[in-house]
């Protein structure tokens, strides 16, 4: 019998292989899923601005797990960067890289690249410029190169290290012009003197850009700030106006805004500042080299422990017999006493075997104790300059508050004169209900004297109205003076 022909089900991931004619419409639901898996994958990938030791630059389109693979970095850490979440102001050491999120600049810094995810940004191109001269005589400092390469090179940039060090030298010729004392003196001041000149670390050189940059960037727009809001200050409280009012509460909230966020970023330094741990994460080329040292120590410590144990194999084959035949004939030797000896090859085999395990251990306790006075330093100088910042966005501040309050009192005196106008114009009323009162009575429908036409006339009729106004305005005049003796109007 014939086996029956398998029938083959495509899969839907193969489907639009297999479709002969794919220009045909597909289903809606699978046409979605598709385009929401292709739209989900190209999420992750985005355009990243590489700066190489040398401040070469190369755009590199790489994913989230590609990063992470490249700079030890954990997904928590990459979020930090993410355009599409809000995050403050952050500054991270990690294991080999440097995690940086200061206003514009979003960036990964490692022991041998910086690697950029805003490149495209506007606002973050005189950054990269200044970046890449700063990583140029970064890479020209360290590299040391000939005087006749400089001098064909970018000039002073990149002659700036043999300048200073031809600078040194000629102190040290102009000393030894003198005695030995002297001699000995200046080459102590020339050590002295290069070791001031000593090139920072690559990380560093790149952190102090972006914290250059950011600090540069947030105390240009506090002075900005500054310069348009005295101004307009100035002309509220000449003239108090719905248009005044409006820019006032404009620069008021740019003002807390910004006062924000030069306060997230001198929080951060100050963290940094106070946990000495942190700082030393930093130190990404001293973890590398001293990395690469354990790897050669150990590496170096297993041939010698090889080699080492040979030695002793060989030695214990050749006093086998010596022992025996020592047994044989009544004498006794101590092994442990052997191994107490100095001269005993398994006693120098051990020996160093412990030697090299403190020598290890002791290294890597100093590895951990970084000295941090040269991050300390560079930290410092710019948290004094964010602090500055800070100190006047507050002075403005105050002066903002300042003129509110004035306008407060202003607008307080307006309504205590609107209150008193309206105290006086109560009281006017008050006594003219009063002469309304008589003027009710003698329109009364009754029999009297005064509205006879043979007793009273228009004397009569004159006397009774002048007499009604004056007594109102008399007892106005008697409510005003006794609200300013009670201190009621001014």
């Amino acid at each position: 019998m014939r086996a029956p022909n398998p029938i083959h089900h495509p899969s839907k991931s193969g489907a639009a292989e297999d479709d002969p004619d794919p220009t045909r419409p597909t289903m809606p639901g699978m046409g979605m899923s598709v385009a929401a898996g292709m739209r989900k994958k190209g999420l992750g990938v985005r355009p990243w601005l590489v700066l190489d030791a040398s401040g070469q630059t190369q755009v590199v389109e790489a994913g989230k797990h590609a990063i992470m693979r490249r700079t030890g970095l954990p997904a928590r850490d990459l979020r930090i960067l993410d355009p599409l979440l809000s995050y403050p102001s952050t500054v991270l050491g990690r294991e080999r890289a440097i995690v940086i999120n200061l206003e514009h600049i979003k960036a990964i810094i490692t022991a041998q690249e910086v690697l950029l995810l805003n490149s495209r940004d506007p606002s973050v191109t005189p950054f990269i410029d200044e970046l890449q001269r700063r990583l140029l005589r970064h890479h020209q400092a360290t590299t040391k190169p000939a005087k006749t390469q400089d001098k064909e090179g970018n000039g002073e940039e990149s002659n700036w290290y043999d300048m200073e060090e031809a600078e040194a030298d000629a102190q040290l010729r102009r000393v030894v012009g003198g005695n030995d004392e002297d001699e000995a003196t200046g080459k102590q001041g020339l050590d002295e003197n290069r070791d001031a000149l000593k090139v920072l670390p690559f990380e560093f050189v790149a952190l102090e850009a972006c914290l250059e940059a950011a600090c540069s960037c947030l105390e240009n727009e506090a002075r900005t700030l500054e310069q348009e809001a005295h101004p307009a200050l100035d002309k509220l409280t000449s003239k108090i106006s719905t248009l005044n009012l409006e820019r006032v509460r404009q620069i008021k909230s740019r003002l807390v805004a910004i006062t924000g966020r030069v306060q997230k970023v001198r929080d951060e330094l100050e963290h940094l500042l106070d946990d000495d741990e942190d700082m030393a994460e930093m130190y990404l080329t001293e973890k590398l080299v001293q990395q690469h040292f354990e790897n050669s120590t150990t590496s170096s410590l297993s041939e010698s422990e090889d080699m080492d144990h040979e030695a002793p194999r060989r030695d214990m084959d050749d006093r086998i017999p010596t022992e025996i035949s020592l047994e044989a004939s009544g004498g006794s030797s101590n092994f442990d006493g052997d191994l107490q000896n100095p001269d005993n090859p398994q006693h120098q085999f051990l020996s160093r075997d412990s030697h090299g395990t403190t020598s290890s251990s002791t290294h890597s306790a100093m590895g951990k104790d970084l000295d941090v006075e040269e991050l300390e330093m560079l930290l410092e100088a710019y948290f004094v300059q964010i602090d500055g910042t800070l100190n006047k966005l507050s002075t403005l501040r105050e002066y903002v508050d300042d003129t509110e309050d004035y306008i407060n009192i202003m607008l307080d005196d307006k309504q205590n004169h609107l209150l008193q106008m309206g105290v006086m114009l109560t009281t006017a009323t008050l006594v003219v209900s009063a002469f309304v009162v008589i003027a009710g009575i003698f329109g009364m429908n009754i029999k009297i004297e005064l509205f006879d036409s043979e007793k009273a006339g228009m004397r009569e009729f004159m006397w009774t109205v002048g007499g009604s106004t004056g007594g109102t305005i008399f007892l106005y005049v008697i409510a005003i003076g006794w609200c300013k003796h009670k201190r009621l109007l001014e």
